[in-house]
Formats: structure tokens, sequence, C-alpha cells
């Protein structure tokens, strides 16, 4: 089971039934968390009973997805944010629900595809800070979900260099396939936006002073630093939104100059071809003219017709044309 209880900042049991959550709890140093997986709403409305959980926060856990946020009540906080990895190259929100207590964490996610392992061994990484409490262990969860989100902001960020390089080397038959990758890239910038823009206003509200969330000065540097990642996170995002409107311009160019391109090669034949034409319709119409049924009156219209055929194609060659 994912939970853990700090006494007094010292790690000293770890999966423990929840049901004995609320013996622990009675004890103001020591500091509790657990995790539950889409928790069914008989679940949530037993842990809602034992930590006065308001009944707002427990309706926005069951409801649809929610915009990142942190809702302030009485007795707790509650959170949400998102993970996110790559599912078959496209991007995967999971929604991951936090209710903060003085000394209680509870976190829940919408799925298993959200690695709380990860951000367990954030908190062993640095556990000579565990004397901080929640504080502690809601900055190691906030820390986590931003990094990741740094991470999949390099991937895109990595995957529309790809793209740009592509541009020039794609002939025609790869056009349709280029354009489909940018379109699902941005779609995944998208839902990356949607969940990276808010966390700037979450992490600021922890940070307000008049809220008093994070009251350990000592912990003040490490959620600053986390609110720089997330500022760095929505960089990246507005950078590839910006790469994305260039490439798609450059593609939109190219292809217009693709046309322009085949629209004159389409006119220079077109005037090669009406050569002959008029020539042959000029010796086949129904009047007398100079070599009518003479032998020399076929060679001239001929020479005629591949002279100046030929004298057309070189200067449409010479002009770039063809």
């Amino acid at each position: 089971m994912n939970t853990r209880l700090y006494r007094r900042g010292v790690l000293e049991k770890v999966g423990f039934p929840i049901e004995e959550v609320s013996d622990y709890l009675a004890d103001p140093g020591n500091t509790v968390w657990f995790d539950l997986c889409a928790p069914s709403p008989d679940q949530l409305g037993v842990i809602s009973e034992e930590l006065g959980l308001h009944e707002l926060a427990v309706e926005d856990v069951l409801g649809d997805h929610q915009r990142p946020k942190v809702d302030v009540y009485d007795n707790h906080l509650f959170i949400t944010v998102y993970g996110a990895h790559l599912d078959a190259g496209r991007l995967v929100p999971v929604e991951v629900n936090v209710f903060v207590t003085p000394n209680a964490l509870v976190t829940v996610r919408e799925n298993e595809h959200f690695d709380i392992g990860g951000v367990v061994r954030r908190w062993d990484a640095a556990s000579r800070m565990a004397g901080h409490g929640v504080t502690f262990l809601l900055h190691g969860l906030l820390d986590y979900v931003v990094d990741r989100q740094y991470d999949l902001v390099q991937e895109l960020d990595g995957q529309v260099e790809a793209m740009e390089e592509a541009l020039f080397a794609q002939n025609v038959r790869d056009g349709r396939a280029l354009q489909q990758s940018m379109y699902l890239l941005r779609k995944d910038t998208t839902k990356l936006r949607r969940i990276t823009m808010p966390m700037r206003e979450v992490i600021g509200t922890l940070l307000r002073h008049d809220q008093n969330v994070v009251g350990d000065p000592e912990m003040t540097p490490y959620y600053q630093d986390v609110d720089d990642h997330v500022l760095r996170v929505s960089e990246g995002v507005e950078s590839i939104r910006d790469m994305l409107a260039n490439v798609r311009e450059t593609r939109l160019a190219q292809q217009g100059f693709r046309l322009n391109e085949i629209m004159k090669k389409l006119t220079s034949w077109a005037a090669i071809i009406a050569v002959p034409t008029a020539i042959t319709g000029f010796y086949g119409q129904n009047l007398p003219y100079p070599g009518t049924g003479e032998v020399w009156g076929f060679w001239v219209s001929s020479v005629l017709m591949v002279a100046m055929s030929v004298g057309l194609y070189i200067v449409f060659k010479k002009k770039d044309w063809l």
C-alpha cells in the first residue's frame, strides 16, 4: 500500500493499511501520506469524514477534469495538478488531486499511469528535509510533476527541430505525412499548454504570505525554485508553439513555390505545343498556300515546327521556366 508515516522528520512506517491513518493523525508530531488510485465515491466518503474534507473538493475529484488550481478551505488545501507521459508518441495527461492538511498529505490519482514511485524516490533522496512535514512532501510532489512536464517540453522541442530539418528534405510524396505529424504535434502542444500554464498560479498561491501555506521560511526557496521551473516550462511551450507556426508558414510557402514552378512548366510546355498546332492549323486550311500539293511544302512545315519548338525550349530553359 502507498502509505507512509513520518514521526518528527524520521520515516517510521510504510505500507500500513489506510484504516490506521486516523490513529496516527492524533499526534501532531506525525506526518502521514497515503495514495488513492481511481477511488470509488464510497472510499472518498470515508476519507472525507476522517480528515474533514470539504464536500466541494470531494466533488471536484469525482467530477470531470479540473483546471490546475489551488482551493483554500478552512482546514485543508485542495490542489489539482497534471502529470503527463507519451503513449505511442501522443501526449496523455493524468489528473492528480491533492488534499493537504496540517499533518497529512493525500494524493488521488486518476489512473496508474502517474508514476507515484518517482515521487517517493524524490522524497527519499531529500530525506534530510523530512522534518518540515507536509510542506516537504508537497514540495517533492510538485517538483516531480513540474520536472516531468519540462522533460516533455524537451521531447516535443526535439520533435519540432527534427520536423524543421525534414522540412527541406521531404519530397512531394511525403508532404501529407509531414502535415499529419505537424497537426498531431500541435494538438499535443495545446494539451501541454493547458496543463502547464495555470501552474504559475498554483505555485504563486502557495507562496502568498497571506495564505500561510508555506509557513516554513526554510522551504520557501525550494518552492521558489519550483516556480522558476514552471516559468521555464511555460516559456518552452510558447517556444514550441512559435516554432510550429514557423514550420507551418514555411510549409505553406514551399507549397506555393512548388505550385508556381509547376505552373511555369505547364505554361512553357503549352507554348511549345502551340507552335506546331498553329503551323499545322495554317497548312490545314481550305485555301491555296505556298507549297500546296508539293513535297517541299511538307518539309518546310516540319522544319518550322521542329525549329521553333526547339528554339522555345532553349529560351524557356535559359529563363529557368523548365
